[in-house]
Formats: C-alpha cells, sequence, structure tokens
C-alpha cells in the first residue's frame, strides 16, 4: 500500500503578519482616541488650564500685593500659585478618561472592537497606554509652561523660585504625574461602568465629593480620613510642604497609584466576565 502524502501548506505572504499584537492594538487605540472630538476639545481646556491659568493668577497675585495682609504674603508659595491651574485640567482629564471608553460602549462600537480582538485585555491596555502617555506629555509640557512663565511675574515682589530649589521639579513633574493617573482613574471607572453618566458621577464623587463630607466631618475623624481618600493623597506630590494633616509627597502619590491600578485591575476582571 502506498501512503498518500500531503505537501505541508506554506504560509501565504504576510500572513504572519496579520494577527493581533499589542503593538496593533496600540495603533487602533492612537487612532480611535484622536478620532474623538471630545478629545481635542478637553485635551486644549486642560492645556490653557494648566498652563495659563497659573501665569494669569500670579499677574493678579504681583498687582494687588500691596493689598494682601502681612499673612498672606508670608504664607505665599510661588508653586501654589503658578501650578494652580491642576484644578480645572484634573477635571477636563478624568472626564475624558471616561469617555475613552464608555464612548465605544454608547455607540455600540465596543463589540466591534472586542471582535478584532477577543482576548480583549489588550485593548484595556492599549488605552491604558495611549492615553496615559498622551496626557503625561501634554500635562508634562503645560506645567512647566506654567512654571516658567509664571516666574518673571512674580520676580516683580522677589517671591519667585527656581526649577533647581529644594521639591521644586518633584512639585511640576509631579503635577504631570498625577493629572496622568487621575485621567487613569477616569478611563478605569469608565471600563467599571460602562457609562458615560455614571462613569463622570463616580470619578466626580471620588474626586470632589468625599473630600466635602469629610470637610464636615468632626475634626478627629476627618483629620483621620482625609489624608487617604485619593484626590488629598494625590496632590501630596504637588505640594511644596507637607501639611501636618497630609500624607507626605511620594507615599501620598503611590497610594493614589494603587487605587488607580486597583481600578484597572477590577476593570480588567469584569471585562472578562461580562458580555460586551
Amino acid at each position: 500500500m502506498s501512503a498518500i502524502t500531503t505537501p505541508a501548506t506554506s504560509p501565504t505572504p504576510g500572513s504572519a503578519r496579520t494577527g493581533v499584537t499589542q503593538v496593533r492594538v496600540i495603533r487602533s487605540e492612537w487612532t480611535k482616541l484622536w478620532s474623538l472630538r471630545s478629545t481635542r476639545w478637553a485635551l486644549l481646556l486642560s492645556v490653557v488650564a494648566m498652563a495659563g491659568l497659573g501665569i494669569l493668577i500670579s499677574a493678579v497675585q504681583m498687582a494687588h500685593w500691596s493689598q494682601m495682609s502681612p499673612s498672606d504674603r508670608a504664607t505665599f508659595s510661588a508653586i501654589d500659585v503658578s501650578l494652580g491651574g491642576w484644578h480645572i485640567a484634573e477635571l477636563a482629564i478624568g472626564v475624558l478618561g471616561v469617555l475613552v471608553i464608555t464612548g465605544e460602549y454608547s455607540t455600540g462600537q465596543i463589540r466591534s472592537t472586542f471582535a478584532a480582538v477577543p482576548h480583549r485585555l489588550p485593548v484595556l491596555w492599549g488605552k491604558t497606554l495611549v492615553y496615559g502617555a498622551v496626557t503625561f506629555t501634554l500635562m508634562l509640557a503645560a506645567s512647566l509652561i506654567a512654571f516658567f512663565g509664571s516666574q518673571p511675574i512674580l520676580r516683580q515682589h522677589h517671591v519667585q523660585t527656581s526649577f533647581s530649589a529644594p521639591h521644586v521639579a518633584r512639585c511640576v513633574i509631579g503635577a504631570a504625574l498625577f493629572l496622568t493617573f487621575a485621567g487613569l482613574l477616569g478611563l478605569a471607572l469608565g471600563a467599571l461602568v460602562r457609562n458615560t453618566a455614571g462613569g463622570i458621577a463616580t470619578f466626580a464623587g471620588v474626586m470632589f465629593v468625599l473630600p466635602g463630607i469629610t470637610a464636615i466631618l468632626p475634626n478627629s475623624w476627618g483629620d483621620s480620613i482625609s489624608p487617604y481618600l485619593p484626590l488629598n493623597a494625590g496632590t501630596s506630590i504637588i505640594a511644596l510642604h507637607a501639611d501636618p494633616h497630609t500624607l507626605t509627597a511620594w507615599p501620598g502619590f503611590l497610594l493614589f497609584g494603587a487605587y488607580t491600578l486597583a481600578a484597572l485591575a477590577a476593570s480588567a476582571i469584569l471585562l472578562l466576565r461580562r458580555d460586551a
């Protein structure tokens, strides 16, 4: 009996390049991120707020320097003033982080995305890497512009500082780090809730409502809880000197990073368990 042999099928040209890889997913997420009009508006708002508001506040403060009380002058901080735009930038970055993933759920595009990437997790990691990289790059540039743009104005009354002064570089770069992780927290909450309004409400509750609630608690309770809230822990890296009732810079930021990573881990688990 003679055996019939079947020749091995050789891969067709280009077939080795058609598989789903993390790099291809990242490229896809980059394209999707910049295809959203909300991306451009939210990032523009955050950059303008972070870069411009500190300069504007510095100019106003110096114009009214003679009218400020001695106690206000004594506690004046060039860092707090020049980086004050993070308050508005945080909201814009967090909301956009939610929209990065809930936008696909609202349009139903997420089903097409998961059909192309059946394992799902590369999609979450791709969104995280792309949005995190874009946010950090823009916020670092905006922080540097805010700082170096404010110092010549503050020099009018000799209250400026230098980038090489103790802890100043950490504050400037830390502002970009905080805003980046705030955006990733918004993304993680959006992935958990899968609804734009719900994700934004959850982000606002975690970052803005909780500190307000602790402020009305008895002092003994508030002082014990407040340092460990996400907002207070995260912004400790921006403060030049630690408040007696807050965590120091890096422990506080590491706690905030742990909150963000825990939210991302929870969203990854649910992403695998729930239907699209």
